[in-house]
């Protein structure tokens, strides 16, 4: 049972497809309803969607950042210019797209009879036999093992951890909450006129961040296919009252309290020309979302027959790009995990579980901390992080940057029971074990077939 249909469970749920493992997905919304904004993927990634088929669709809807990252000041003069062309060392560009389109690709590879909506699960049972999960409409499922991919404020995980800490069981650091620090507003235009925006039809992204004189706010526009631009507007909260105030009024996506926030932003410019309130107006008014960005690294991935992945138990800051990367290799890893259990006990489901776990959290950590080195960069005004960002950006050798590049995308989990994707470029590749059941599986194929060509030989 898969809980949640984001882009971690629905990516699971076509894995287990591929692995003959059933699912079903419970997703507490009453309908599929895509965010808008801006989306970007990596190579971490690309090996293990080039095997399902959807790299190459993927391509279609994006467009590559070749063209570099610009970083202004409030008034539009250049902060830095980013350009780590470093294609030919790791073998693929990162891409930017329009994470509606993005979802609706991963959504219509599930069947639909697949996904059950409006299931908000309220608590769940756990015992030797299987596991059971009651939602809110009253209605209970039962199955062999629950993930929980139902984002940051995770039903599953809240219900797990209650159940661990009334028995003594859950470490003290998995009750405290996410740390707070960030507001956030995105869009998505419709078509607009290149000659009123130029560049909004090159073939490549323009990738633009500007933070602000002083006033607290960063806001971003990037160009994706279609002459639109995703567009985003960050506020670093001052204090820990206002953060918690503002998390009350913005604890999940939505577009009912953005209207506060578009008054103050109007008149922020934009390098593409005209001014960020000219993007919101070329913007339907469905497609404006805000959120409350928190943070937050869960020691506890699994217990019994749970477990979860995404941002259910690694919450990163969008700022590095790596939330949906590292989300969508918990899916991969998971996958590859549980393909490899040779019965459904307790024990061989706690070893896939722990397997998992013990694969990604180092690799999950490392992401971590880097979304959180990065938002100071393109987020912070403080006059430490002001200071950070004329050292790195500015005094920090080209040979460093480009290592941190490559070391970020070292780690490409791909899924062990299809054949594998060569790997691309000159630079290094983590290894991965292969899966022992498939090769047994690929032998018995090969000996199956050679005895199939002697018959019809004689």
């Amino acid at each position: 049972m898969i809980v949640g249909a984001g882009l971690a469970g629905l990516l699971l749920a076509i894995l287990l497809d591929k692995a003959g493992i059933s699912y079903q997905v419970y997703e507490r919304a009453k309908e599929v309803k895509p965010l808008g904004g801006v989306m970007s993927l990596n190579a971490g990634i690309f090996p293990a969607l080039e095997q399902l088929g959807l790299y190459e669709e993927l391509l279609k809807v994006s467009l590559p950042t070749s063209g570099g990252f610009n970083i202004y000041n409030g008034t539009l003069s250049l902060i830095a210019s980013v350009k780590a062309e470093i294609s030919e060392v790791i073998g693929y560009d990162r891409v930017v797209f329009a994470r509606a389109e993005f979802y609706d690709l991963i959504l219509s590879k599930v069947p639909r009879e697949k996904i059950h909506f409006n299931k908000k699960v309220v608590s769940l049972e756990d015992d030797k036999d299987g596991i059971t999960i009651r939602c809110a409409d009253g209605t209970t499922y039962e199955g062999d093992i629950l993930v929980g991919a139902d984002g940051a404020y995770s039903g599953v995980r809240q219900s797990l951890y209650k159940r661990m800490d009334k028995a003594g069981t859950l470490p003290s650091s998995d009750t405290d909450e996410l740390s707070k620090g960030f507001i956030c507003m995105v869009g998505t235009s419709d078509p607009l006129d290149p000659t009123k925006y130029p560049g909004v039809d090159d073939k490549t992204a323009h990738c633009n961040q500007i933070i602000g004189n002083g006033n607290n706010y960063t806001w971003s526009a990037f160009s994706v296919p279609g002459n639109r631009i995703c567009w985003n507007v960050i506020l670093q909260l001052a204090t820990l009252e206002d953060a918690t105030e503002r998390k009350f009024r913005n604890s999940e996506w939505g577009g009912d309290s953005s209207d506060p926030m578009i008054k103050e932003v109007r008149d922020f410019p934009i390098p593409f020309g005209g001014t960020l309130g000219d993007l919101i107006d070329a913007t339907p008014r469905d497609n404006i979302s805000q959120v409350f960005l928190e943070d937050k690294l869960f020691d506890t991935w699994h217990h019994g027959r749970t477990v979860l992945i995404g941002d259910a138990c690694h919450k990163l800051l969008p700022s590095a790009g790596l939330g949906a990367v590292t989300s969508m290799q918990d899916a991969v890893v998971l996958a590859n995990s549980l393909y490899e259990m040779k019965d459904l006990s307790s024990d061989s489901i706690n070893d896939a579980l722990s397997d998992f776990k013990e694969e990604r959290y180092s690799r999950v950590k490392e992401q971590f901390m880097a979304s959180r080195t990065s938002a100071k960069l393109i987020y912070g005004q403080s006059l430490f992080e002001r200071i950070l960002r004329i050292v790195v950006f500015n005094w920090l050798p080209e040979s460093v940057k480009l290592k941190g590049s490559i070391k970020g995308v070292e780690c490409r989990p791909q899924v062990s029971f299809l054949p594998r994707t060569p790997n691309r470029g000159t630079g290094l590749v983590l290894p991965q074990k292969s899966s022992q059941r498939y090769l047994e599986e690929q032998k018995k194929l090969h000996s199956s077939a050679v005895t199939n060509s002697l018959a019809v030989v004689v």
